[in-house]
């Protein structure tokens, strides 16, 4: 599985943005997708999954009523859409994929085997 994340930018605060993260290869292996991100010196941390039918979804706290995390099977494509951005929302973004059976509440990077190159969002204030 390869992942290609983009749609990062420079926006203001209280902008939107639209991140898409393009699955190629053998994406029928693919149970799980999700969306984390790593701030300048920080962690990288888990921002959103969403089931194979995308029928589940799951937020961090951080970002819940204002992401929204959804996927396009036919374009084995997943999207996160970004409203109401704040500037501590910066970060780079990496889209992820689990092809073992699991959960969608599953937030860590380690529950997560193949990762897209990451998209730089900039929220500026």
């Amino acid at each position: 599985v390869q992942l290609q994340a983009s749609g990062g930018g420079l926006v203001q605060a209280g902008d939107s943005l639209r991140l898409s993260c393009a699955a190629t290869g053998r994406t029928f292996n693919i149970y799980y997708m999700g969306w984390f991100r790593q701030a300048p010196g920080k962690e990288r941390e888990f921002v959103a999954a969403i089931s194979a039918s995308g029928g589940s979804t799951y937020y961090a706290d951080s970002v819940k009523g204002r992401f929204t995390i959804s996927r396009d099977n036919a374009k084995n494509t997943v999207y996160l859409q970004m409203n109401s951005l704040k500037p501590e929302d910066t970060a780079v973004y990496y889209c992820a994929a689990r092809t073992r059976v699991g959960s969608v509440r599953y937030a860590n990077t380690y529950q997560y085997g193949y990762w897209g190159q990451g998209t730089l969002v900039t929220v500026s204030s």
